[in-house]
């Protein structure tokens, strides 16, 4: 999947699959990469255009989707 970087300071880059609904966050603090599944699309555009990346994930993704971690970062 092709990611974007983005300036925030908790995500380096953003990918998203519109036909999987998958997304995908590469985290700034380790390098980890996480999907998301199910994503809907339109949860998607409000993510990409929100004012804060970091608190847009922690309130509206982290937890509500199931994930899986397809990268372990570096320390």
């Amino acid at each position: 999947m092709e990611r974007h970087f983005v300036q925030s300071s908790a995500l380096n880059s953003i990918g998203y699959d519109r036909d999987a609904r998958i997304l995908e966050l590469e985290f700034r603090e380790n390098g980890g990469v996480w999907q998301y599944f199910g994503f809907p699309l339109s949860t998607y555009k409000k993510f990409i255009s929100a004012e804060s990346l970091g608190n847009f994930f922690v309130t509206r993704i982290k937890g509500k989707y199931p994930e899986l971690k397809v990268r372990f970062g570096h320390h």
